[in-house]
């Protein structure tokens, strides 16, 4: 009779243990999902901050090659053409 009752006194400890450990793992997933949406979080904003940047760089670089750098002379050229074009188009939709 004592061999079932140390069986099941073991089960219980081991049971107990596997409860505990169970409980651990959800507390460091919780963690973690709450890491992950935070790190997403912070991606999304780097993100926006990254286009941002490049809006402002291109902008930039059209205001220099204005001003009369050559570096940038033949994008700025191709730019106002495209603008141009797209002036035109608008003018012959509203003349229509």
């Amino acid at each position: 009779m004592s061999s079932i009752s140390e069986v099941v006194d073991s089960l219980e400890n081991r049971i107990s243990k596997l409860l505990h450990r169970h409980e651990k793992l959800k507390a460091a997933k919780t963690k973690l999902e709450e890491q992950v949406r935070s790190l997403r979080s912070l991606q999304d904003e780097s993100h926006g901050e990254i286009e941002n940047l490049r809006a402002k760089c291109e902008s930039l670089k059209m205001a220099n090659s204005m001003l009369g750098s050559d570096q940038h002379k033949r994008d700025t050229k191709l730019k106002i053409n495209a603008l141009v074009r797209e002036i035109d188009s608008c003018i012959s939709q509203l003349s229509e």
